[in-house]
């Protein structure tokens, strides 16, 4: 019962948040956003038979990259920046040690890896003259923290072949698509490119995390 009741406080909230968002309040979005990876993580701990360390730890440090980008200030921003890439790395921990390397095929992995770099070159292409110069190369750098992230999602579910790998993988790649709408909506020079700003970015964010838990749930993790 635990388990779920976190889960149900996960879902009221990430509605209550998007709502918020939907309207563009900001000041209700302050209220609900520092306790949406929390019950997130407390599901996942309540779930798991054996719950992973580094997921616990991806999620923490998720949820501490949610509080830091609350306040106003380019600063700001990058200590959430830096503490979402320690959430990445520690998702790709998760994800290695399912993977079986011998069995990859690197062909689709050197073609995704274009794909993502691409992409992420792309929004920094659409967003440096606008964002302050110091903040480019590290929102570069992210961006391509984030695609390796997604990458070894991408080989997981290559090595299982698992509803629950499929699952972690869709979950990745909203997450790359929540961190592409959120530069465009913070620097770019036409922010409303992206429907409903914040409503678009935390949809994605909230389902892609939800997701990568849920697949790692479904693989006994």
């Amino acid at each position: 019962m635990t388990a779920h009741l976190w889960l149900i406080l996960f879902i009221v909230f990430s509605i209550l948040h998007l709502i918020s968002s939907w309207a563009d309040d900001r000041a209700k979005r302050r209220i609900t956003k520092p306790f949406l990876l929390l019950f997130l993580l407390l599901y996942y701990v309540f779930s798991a038979e054996n719950p992973s360390v580094f997921l616990i730890l991806a999620l923490f440090f998720s949820w501490l990259g949610d509080v830091l980008l609350m306040p106003k200030g380019h600063h700001w921003f990058a200590y959430g920046g830096i503490a979402f890439i320690c959430s990445h790395v520690f998702f790709m921990a998760v994800y290695l040690r399912r993977i079986a390397f011998a069995d990859i095929p690197w062909v689709l992995i050197t073609a995704a890896a274009l794909l993502y770099s691409s992409i992420s070159l792309k929004i920094i292409r659409m967003v440096k003259d606008t964002a302050p110069r110091i903040m480019v190369l590290p929102m570069y750098v992210y961006l391509l923290c984030n695609s390796v992230m997604n990458l070894f999602a991408l080989m997981q579910l290559c090595s299982l072949h698992s509803l629950g790998a499929l699952t972690a993988f869709c979950g990745a790649v909203l997450f790359f698509v929540s961190d592409c709408t959120l530069f465009l909506v913070r620097y770019y020079r036409r922010p409303d490119i992206i429907a409903r700003k914040h409503f678009t970015v935390m949809l994605a964010y909230l389902l892609g995390e939800f997701l990568i838990v849920a697949g790692t749930l479904m693989l006994k993790g």
